[in-house]
């Protein structure tokens, strides 16, 4: 028996991952490096493209929960997310070669695997396949798929933020903090006064942007969203979102007293480069060299990648798959990633546990798991093939979409706690029943 799963990023390869430890034979299709997408560069596999963060650490936190549930699957982004695993304060972020190496290493060594590279561009729907091609599909898949799921997709915005070199950061107009003083002092943080965010503010609304000629009606998703389309909400709009400085302490003053925040994330393992936290971003290069250029800090710094903007595609899910990710019309086909409506690194690779994990219990003869609506990594599935939603918008794991508790707890954090190692329970039970 064999599976072709087509796309080696980090759903593609979790849901490979998946299949192999359940003696399932792989062939895993990537069109790289005979053809790349417009936001891919290297030939390994699960590049990271808008931020090396994978988010919260901290159980109560849905997708710091989402994460713990994925290793109780053994999960090989959660073992690679580990070993490439560098400073950020609360949250896991990873050097993006290392961590790209190790699932590379992972996946082509296991005798079960053969990769096949070149595009794409047939389905078999009388063949076990999972499709895992990512928000960037080629445009022939894209259009094979249209024809499989009867529609010609939905989409939405993504953007990237920049990158800048430590080196080339006026260190003596920043600090070292976390906010509310959670983990280490992991991030740089370039304090801004009400007059120098003023200034900053009004070059950036009025800065030029890249134009997307090709596509007209733009659909922005909210947790990705370009600073300038922020910012034009209104003037302090950014002050409560990624230039937010409550939870900083001042070091010279000892309070919490600063009117604006911008702060930067360790980028790889030797430290030596740093994005721009919440700086997804379609201006023109230029443009961003010169707005950016106005924080505290950062006037003089070297970008060593500005950000970009893409396209990125969904399928209609609750039109397509159910909550297996296994395609209503044809059974044999499996969707995993942000193809499906998920939206994060994070949600992508764990669609990809849940559709390599059912495949493969499909295809011995066993009884697919039920995805728990009391979990993190079944709420998502339940909620995106929920066939009620008349118009889906990409998801993040989040505690809205997964089952409070029966009994009222006041204190959202503790209330959260429970919530989560409830679901842990759950988790771990369902994977051991299974073994």
């Amino acid at each position: 028996m064999r599976v072709k799963v087509i796309g080696a990023g980090l759903a593609g390869c979790e849901a490979t991952w998946q299949l192999v430890r359940q003696g399932i034979e792989v062939e895993l299709c990537e069109m790289k490096p005979q053809k790349y997408s417009p936001a891919h560069h290297s030939e390994g596999f699960c590049e990271l493209v808008c931020s090396n963060s994978l988010k919260a650490d901290r159980i109560e936190n849905a997708c710091g929960l989402l994460k713990e549930e994925m290793r109780l699957f053994d999960s090989v982004i959660m073992q690679a997310a580990d070993v490439a695993r560098v400073p950020a304060g609360g949250a896991l972020a990873v050097d993006r070669d290392v961590f790209s190496d190790y699932v590379t290493k992972m996946i082509k060594s296991n005798p079960l695997v053969t990769v096949k590279t070149g595009e794409v561009s047939k389905i078999d729907t009388d063949e076990y396949t999972i499709v895992a091609t990512g928000p960037l599909t080629s445009k022939s898949l894209s259009k094979e798929i249209a024809k499989l799921t009867g529609s010609e997709g939905l989409y939405f915005y993504d953007a990237a933020a920049p990158i800048v070199s430590k080196d080339s950061i006026n260190m003596e107009r920043v600090f070292y903090g976390a906010r509310y003083g959670r983990g280490t002092a992991d991030y740089i943080n370039c304090p801004m006064t009400r007059d120098e965010y003023s200034a900053f503010y009004n070059e950036l609304i009025n800065a030029e942007t890249t134009t997307l000629k090709e596509f007209e009606n733009k659909k922005v998703f909210e947790g990705c969203m370009p600073v300038e389309v922020m910012a034009k909400r209104g003037e302090r709009t950014l002050l409560f979102g990624p230039l937010k400085p409550v939870g900083l302490i001042n070091p010279q003053t000892g309070k919490d007293d600063f009117y604006a925040v911008v702060q930067l994330r360790q980028d790889n393992k030797e430290a030596s480069l740093y994005n721009l936290v919440g700086f997804q971003t379609n201006l023109k290069w230029g443009e961003q060299k010169r707005v950016f250029s106005k924080i505290s800090g950062l006037e003089n710094a070297e970008f060593v990648r500005y950000g970009v903007m893409h396209r990125n595609t969904y399928i209609d899910a609750p039109r397509v798959i159910n909550r297996f990710y296994q395609m209503k019309k044809y059974p044999k086909v499996f969707f995993a990633g942000q193809i499906t409506g998920v939206e994060g690194y994070v949600e992508s690779a764990s669609s990809g546990v849940l559709a390599g994990y059912n495949m493969a219990r499909m295809m011995l003869g066993k009884t697919m798991t039920e995805p728990s609506s009391k979990t993190a990594i079944g709420a998502l599935p339940l909620y995106i093939s929920n066939e009620s939603i008349e118009k889906l918008q990409p998801m993040n794991a989040n505690f809205g979409i997964i089952d409070s508790l029966e009994k009222r707890v006041r204190n959202k954090q503790e209330r959260y706690r429970i919530i989560a190692e409830n679901a842990l329970d759950i988790v771990k039970s369902k994977v051991d029943s299974d073994e």
